[in-house]
């Protein structure tokens, strides 16, 4: 997705200055990871200890720690005190070109848990990052995934069982290979008695039209009461009839099917297809995925289980799946107990743009005429923030559907309106991108940005793909991704990390698809044959041929986003061009990432994400940057953090992304105050 910039630093510097590119400042760096470890400070006897027991930290993925050992004052002490290495560089796996490492892990007792992306499970001391077990799930090596990731794994304590008992405390972890798997937590065995021998084969529950179809786990469990629940990733532009996007739900002990929920009604007579408007019903039974690929999110209070659904297939032309899709692109409101739906709100509606939602709703209250009412917060590739009451999905701010532009394309109907929320205000971009607009470095780049913009169609967000091409902004990647938000209760803020880079799109005859993808033409682009529709696509980042944006940065943010008044506070670039540079030049233009952030009772926010290798910390209420730590690789990963034995640590995982090119490691990185 994103290719290493091709520039000489010292050009760059001069041609930087002379375009006068008021974006933060530019100087020369050494700093580099040199593996050396500090001592941490002497414990604190009376500190709290606080805990990170889920993904988020808590059920509803608030990303919200109390620690305060390291504050304002003290982080300037903040270095690396252990390192723990996991040994997969992804040597002898065939899709190892699409390795990442982007876990966070939760904390429980004494002990952090985490999955590799070729699904390694490791258990290690939080306190000194030794490894205490790892199980290998054994997926096969050989399978070319669609993708190579895993961000989380569920921990759970059955208050049923005694102590001591064997699979009391266990660990729940969903694989590449469409398994839920689960683990003794202190032990690392198998818990034989759940499911088959330790193991649920998700592709058993669902009519699989073809053994083939991947089903891979990328995203954490969560576990609900006594009830297991997680979703999958599917490739969702390759054809029109693929799998069903599947959210599945397990007995925690024993591992039998409870309830399976999708949202696309496969058979013609099903209720879901009653309403024209929403899906035409023989459509409907050949369209697949509307997948859950993001985390989900639980309310045990009022027994709900919150997911955020993806796209129908193919992504890109919807002339095989007419209507407004129902429950695809969704905030999906699901009874834990039943799997049936509560409430159910669309915020894109016949999807054309691949805005599938990636990020974990977020579960927050927010004040209103003096009451606190229960929302949920939901970030949005466009980079939109849709907040809902809790108990009915009913918008918390006003919700407006404002036309958009029409499809060109012979069988599209595109959907006429969209939803936009009044506030908060996007976080990116929507407007018409035109040839005006072109950024470079020089008068050549900026030229041939020029060129490429104007013979595209660009009439800003939700304008549809056409023949000749289009400006989609913002892109396939967002806004916001995977990594979502983090909640601050005390000052109902939402921290965003966000990019800002448009992509362009366009649709190719089937006839004519396998020409183009082979002429060489198109070197960056992405092109996926849409099987079973009458165009096949091709998307890539809209980039001058140097590999640089063809807008003006920042290309990545991080935003504070006030939910009580609907106002964003600061919104500031978030990395530099620090390790995407031949000499160690930073310059601070704000560069697209991927992963989250924490934010802290002691008024930090914590994030790595951006395209260099560092872990940074910022004043949660002025956007300042008030620290960073080098990382051995790149942190596209969510940190965490926890006070364990009178220390506070902020743990980040420093593996990489193959589709940003950062660098790749295996490293899991623990940061404490030193002396």
């Amino acid at each position: 997705m994103i290719r290493a910039f091709k520039v000489v630093a010292t050009v760059l510097v001069a041609l930087v200055l002379a375009a006068g590119i008021a974006v933060g400042t530019v100087w020369l760096t050494a700093e580099r990871w040199t593996g050396k470890l500090a001592t941490p400070a002497p414990a604190d006897e009376a500190l709290p200890d606080t805990g990170w027991p889920h993904y988020g930290n808590d059920p509803g993925g608030s990303r919200y720690s109390p620690a305060t050992q390291i504050d304002r004052e003290t982080i300037s002490r903040l270095a690396p005190v252990w390192v723990f290495r996991t040994g997969e560089t992804g040597e002898g796996f065939a899709s190892s070109r699409k390795l990442t490492f982007q876990a966070t892990p939760v904390l429980a007792g004494s002990t952090l848990y985490f999955s590799t992306a070729f699904n390694r499970i490791f258990a290690v001391d939080a306190l000194s990052g030794t490894e205490q077990w790892h199980f290998d799930a054994g997926i096969d090596p050989d399978e070319d995934y669609t993708e190579v990731s895993n961000r989380g794994v569920a921990f759970w304590r059955d208050p049923a069982a005694a102590p001591g008992t064997i699979c009391r405390e266990r660990i729940f972890a969903g694989t590449l290979d469409a398994r839920l798997i689960a683990l003794d937590a202190a032990t690392g065995l198998a818990c034989r008695a759940f499911a088959d021998n330790g193991a649920a084969d998700l592709r058993a529950a669902i009519r699989v039209t073809n053994r083939g179809e991947a089903y891979p786990v990328t995203s954490p469990p969560i576990v609900i009461g006594d009830t297991v629940v997680l979703g999958s990733g599917m490739i969702d532009n390759w054809k029109a009839d693929l799998g069903l996007g599947t959210v599945w739900a397990y007995d925690a002990r024993n591992g039998s099917l409870r309830w399976k929920w999708h949202a696309i009604p496969r058979a013609p007579d099903a209720a879901a297809a009653d309403n024209l408007a929403d899906w035409i019903p023989q459509q409907a039974a050949r369209t697949g995925t509307a997948n859950v690929w993001s985390p989900l999110s639980a309310d045990p209070e009022r027994g709900l289980v919150f997911a955020a659904t993806g796209s129908a297939s193919p992504d890109y032309y919807g002339g095989e799946r007419l209507g407004n899709n129902r429950h695809a692109n969704s905030l999906v409101a699901l009874d834990a107990a039943t799997g049936q739906v509560r409430w159910s709100y669309q915020v894109v509606h016949h999807d054309l743009w691949d805005y599938d939602l990636p990020a974990q709703p977020v579960l927050a209250e927010i004040e209103r005429d003096g009451v606190a009412v229960p929302v949920v917060i939901l970030p949005t590739k466009m980079g939109l923030l849709f907040t809902f009451h809790r108990d009915t999905g009913q918008p918390f701010f006003p919700i407006e559907e404002r036309p958009v532009p029409d499809s060109d394309i012979p069988g599209e109907q595109a959907w006429p309106a969209q939803p936009f929320p009044v506030l908060p205000p996007p976080l990116v971009p929507h407007g018409a991108l035109t040839a005006d607009d072109a950024w470079g470095l020089t008068p050549f780049d900026r030229g041939e940005c020029r060129e490429r913009i104007a013979a595209l169609r660009s009439e800003g967000i939700y304008t549809p793909p056409s023949l000749q091409g289009t400006v989609m902004i913002p892109g396939n990647a967002g806004g916001s991704n995977w990594g979502g938000i983090a909640w601050d209760p005390g000052r109902r803020l939402a921290i965003a990390n966000t990019m800002h880079l448009p992509f362009e799109v366009a649709l190719i005859p089937t006839e004519d698809f396998d020409a183009v993808e082979d002429s060489g033409t198109f070197p960056r682009a992405e092109f996926s044959p849409q099987i079973g529709t009458p165009f096949g696509m091709r998307r890539q980042a809209l980039f001058s041929s140097w590999g640089l944006p063809c807008v003006r940065p920042p290309w990545g943010t991080l935003a504070a986003v006030d939910m009580a008044a609907g106002e964003i506070l600061w919104q500031v670039p978030l990395g530099t061009i620090r390790d995407r540079s031949p000499i160690p030049l930073r310059l601070h233009l704000g560069m697209p990432g991927v992963g989250g952030p924490l934010v802290t009772a002691a008024s930090l926010v914590f994030i790595g994400a951006a395209m260099d290798d560092y872990l940074r910390a910022f004043d949660v209420d002025t956007g300042e940057e008030l620290w960073r730590g080098r990382l051995p690789a790149g942190g596209q990963a969510t940190p965490m953090t926890y006070q364990l034995g009178g220390r506070q640590y902020v743990v980040i995982a420093a593996g990489g992304h193959a589709g940003l090119g950062t660098r790749r490691g295996d490293y899991l990185v623990a940061f404490a105050l030193t002396r």
